[in-house]
């Protein structure tokens, strides 16, 4: 009878620490000069902004659409305030309307001070007892449904799933696509907060950490490949980096050589990449 011994416990291997590139100095060089230039052309901006209080570009800000930054209850609070005005009027015997912000290029303006262009205030009006407009209307209604149920679960769903909900109704997902800046502009909200996203397509690797809904990421350990950009930005905190600059990549092949090669090591930095256009 033989006795058999456990094999000794493996040892971890130590990460070799990456030299960086012999040009280095020199690229960085000129990063850091680039670096200056933008926040004293940054500073000038706001200097200027704020020595003519707000500039609006002859427009008041009361013209102006104004979003916050709302957190799921508020939304939710908003949603039922349109409902429960939806079903007032339904009680009266009246054909519910919506008053929507018009998205025309008319209503679209340039504001200089803030470089971004927003919505104006003026609005049109969606309504049920319309032939021309029910189907939108019943839309309309069907995604505040929606959204309202997904934000009460606390969770976040693809614009795709949200049209395999109700595919008789919506048909095309360019209809139920096109409601959903509806009513982030009706309720007074960014986009991101209903919810509501589009399906992760970019990648980011190189010298960036960040806590990702509690686990911690880091993108110099997701191999070659690097890690898929998340669609829902409210759940990623503590972004970390000793990055010297960032290098947003259109194409995916040219990506996946600069992480294979290890880039980030020889140039302190962070790749990202659309795969495709930006």
């Amino acid at each position: 009878m033989s006795s058999s011994t456990a094999p000794p416990p493996a040892k971890k291997a130590k990460k070799a620490k990456t030299a960086l590139a012999a040009d280095a100095d020199t690229v960085l060089k000129k990063v850091r000069e680039l670096r200056v230039e933008t926040a004293k052309a940054i500073d000038a901006s706001a200097s200027s902004s704020s020595a003519s209080s707000a500039d609006y570009g002859g427009l008041q800000k009361k013209d102006l659409l104004e979003v916050e930054n709302l957190n799921a209850p508020s939304v939710m609070e908003k949603i039922e305030l349109i409902a429960m005005r939806i079903a007032k009027d339904v009680l009266e015997k009246n054909h519910y309307t919506f008053t929507v912000p018009s998205r025309a290029s008319s209503n679209q303006h340039y504001i200089k001070s803030l470089d971004r262009i927003v919505l104006g205030n003026a609005s049109g009006t969606r309504t049920f007892a319309s032939i021309s407009e029910v189907r939108k209307t019943t839309i309309t209604a069907r995604c505040m449904e929606l959204i309202h149920n997904v934000l009460g679960k606390g969770i976040h769903i693809t614009k795709r799933d949200l049209f395999y909900t109700d595919v008789k109704l919506f048909v095309k997902q360019a209809d139920s696509d096109g409601v959903l800046d509806d009513i982030s502009t009706m309720v007074g909200c960014t986009r991101s907060n209903l919810n509501v996203v589009a399906s992760d397509k970019g990648l980011v690797v190189g010298r960036v950490q960040f806590t990702e809904d509690g686990d911690l990421i880091d993108c110099t350990r997701m191999g070659v490949g690097g890690k898929a950009i998340p669609p829902y930005t409210d759940k990623i905190t503590d972004i970390q980096s000793d990055a010297e600059f960032i290098l947003l990549v259109e194409k995916d092949a040219v990506y996946m050589r600069l992480a294979e090669d290890r880039f980030y090591h020889k140039y302190p930095c962070i790749i990202i990449t659309a795969k495709g256009q930006p």
